[in-house]
């Protein structure tokens, strides 16, 4: 498993309509066999801050499976308008870490 962590930097008056693009890409992520889990984040001292995380099966099952399937242009054109936001998007392998 891999994570991926999508950093940005969103204007507080276009919020509702990044988290709204994310609502509508989610239902791809939802269907994706390679996705695990996702989620979305604002931050608390700064609303205009954002962070997307989802966890792939692989690089491979994020770079070769979900980007060329059949469902992606879609959740491409959902998320793309917020791409000039973007402050960092890579993937990362977790180290360690406690359940909840």
């Amino acid at each position: 498993m891999v994570i991926e962590y999508i950093r940005y930097t969103v204007p507080t008056a276009r919020a509702d309509e990044f988290e709204q693009a994310y609502q509508t890409a989610a239902s791809v992520l939802d269907d994706d066999p390679h996705c695990l889990a996702y989620e979305i984040a604002r931050g608390v001292e700064e609303p205009e801050h954002y962070t997307v995380r989802i966890e792939w099966d692989s690089v491979e099952g994020h770079e070769q499976g979900f980007r060329r399937s059949a469902r992606f242009g879609e959740f491409f054109a959902a998320v793309k308008p917020f791409f000039p936001q973007i402050q960092e998007m890579k993937h990362y392998t977790a180290r360690f870490g406690a359940g909840r």
